[in-house]
């Protein structure tokens, strides 16, 4: 573990521990400036004189969103706050000193955050708009009456929990954390000891994956030299396993921060889902919340700051299930501010893919890790449909997890062959890496990709040849019953 790792994890684990005397505090406003001083002092640590970037690239989103109409702010915002993020991670080609690791983290959050504000303002707006229009309970629990003061705003985004690597939760969230009572009445304990109890595995295999398989090892010449073709291949397996038992470790420790802060609550029949909180029964949140006795039987979950789901990331079947139990807050952000608002059916998705390349940062290594997803996608899809959902025949339980096995496989082989793209980030060391292994896993996603689009054709026709066949047995079987009569 380096010292960044170190940092970061300590600085996890002391948000979490102070989570529980945060939540005792009664008046709200007092919570709400204790919370933005915790987060502030967490922001100056990691960052020091850097912290300057989180707050000219707040105030000038706070100016957009306060002073310009609700129709335009979340597309200004947007803009100004990917430009500005570009430029944070350009500035030594500016002649600024480059920030830290962690100051980048709060840069991220933020950006979804204050971006993220922007298009619940909008949302709002359009749904006000619509007076003829009876708006769902939905609707009324998420619309922001009025525009929130600067000073609400910097609480949001500066509230220590979350403000170094999230989840994101949006603005009504942290506004029912407090103006709700449900943390006051559920076991916060129980919650944070559920998400903690595998974080000790997580970190004891990611510390042991790391020592013998080190990333850096394969920026050696001996790795390049003497090493194997077939191990060069096969390293991309340890390099995300290290990855994954990584980032276990954060985005478990950042939901528990959320746990015992007590955001992020809801009650269980609400069906709160990542990201986004209650979706169902929301007239049952009014209902119970100034009544003691309902509350304290009532059953509560925090899934609405859920980010990831390791047993379902590792052993889901699909690539595309997988995707689903990864950063999920994350994926919650850029499915209702990028990909169900991008004016084009057709390149919704390629722009969503870009737009989460851009926000993981400026290096290749992003682009081409998240902009192979597609074809990925493609290859499984086809196999999918070949080896489990095949109805030319019948398959036997066996076959079934064999197929399964199969597709699994791949699954977890394409994450690693693009895992390691994002590691090692520039261009040259991610092509001398592709090149020393003949870009095999490119190759054979190719091979897969035509022998399965040439057998799914064949099954095709197979199957209308048998359709066929068939309607001309039963017009014949038809035809005789009526000359017979």
């Amino acid at each position: 573990m380096n010292i960044d790792d170190i940092v970061y994890v300590s600085l996890l684990i002391i948000s979490i521990g102070f989570g529980r005397f945060y939540r005792k505090i009664e008046d709200p406003n007092s919570r709400k400036n204790v919370g933005t001083l915790v987060g502030l002092l967490i922001v100056l640590v990691v960052s020091g004189v850097h912290i300057v970037h989180p707050l000219v690239a707040f105030f000038v989103n706070a100016l957009i969103i306060t002073n310009l109409s609700p129709k335009i702010c979340h597309l200004v915002s947007f803009v100004v706050s990917f430009l500005y993020l570009f430029f944070f991670r350009t500035t030594i080609y500016f002649g600024l000193p480059y920030p830290p690791a962690h100051t980048n983290l709060v840069q991220m959050i933020l950006t979804l955050k204050i971006v993220g504000l922007a298009f619940e303002l909008n949302r709002s707006f359009i749904r006000n708009q619509n007076h003829n229009v009876k708006k769902s309970d939905l609707e009324e629990q998420e619309n922001i009456k009025d525009t929130p003061s600067i000073i609400e705003m910097f609480h949001y985004c500066f509230n220590y929990v979350g403000v170094l690597t999230g989840p994101y939760y949006r603005y009504t969230t942290f506004r029912d954390s407090f103006e709700l009572p449900f943390s006051t009445y559920a076991d916060n304990w129980k919650f944070t000891l559920n998400k903690l109890k595998f974080v000790p595995m997580f970190i004891v295999l990611f510390l042991a994956s790391s020592f013998t398989w080190p990333l850096s090892y394969a920026l050696t010449d001996e790795f390049y030299q003497e090493r194997s073709w077939l191990y060069r291949y096969w390293y991309i397996w340890p390099n995300f396993f290290t990855f994954r038992m990584r980032i276990y470790t954060g985005l478990v420790l950042s939901e528990c921060a959320c746990t015992m802060a007590g955001l992020g609550i809801y009650p269980e029949k609400c069906k709160p889902k990542s990201g986004e909180g209650p979706t169902e029964n929301i007239a049952h949140i009014k209902e119970i919340s100034k009544n003691k006795e309902l509350l304290s039987k009532e059953e509560y979950n925090y899934d609405c700051i859920k980010n990831i789901n390791p047993y379902e990331t590792d052993f889901c079947v699909t690539y595309r299930e997988g995707m689903k139990h990864w950063n999920i807050c994350i994926q919650y952000w850029l499915a209702v501010n990028v990909y169900k608002r991008f004016p084009s059916k057709a390149f919704r998705t390629y722009a969503t893919l870009m737009v989460s390349a851009v926000w993981h940062g400026v290096y290749t290594g992003y682009y081409a890790c998240i902009g192979t997803v597609p074809f990925v996608l493609a290859i499984e899809d086809i196999w999918v449909k070949l080896l489990l959902k095949n109805e030319s025949r019948q398959l036997s339980p066996m076959q079934i997890r064999i197929h399964k096995f199969v597709i699994w496989f791949f699954k977890m082989h394409f994450f690693s062959y693009q895992a390691i793209a994002m590691h090692l980030l520039e261009l040259n060391k991610i092509f001398y890496y592709y090149n020393s292994i003949y870009h095999v896993g490119l190759i054979l996603g190719i091979i897969l990709y035509i022998i399965g689009l040439y057998l799914y054709k064949l099954e095709k026709k197979g199957m209308k040849s048998v359709n066929k066949k068939s309607i001309a047995g039963e017009n014949v079987d038809g035809t005789a019953k009526i000359h017979s009569s």
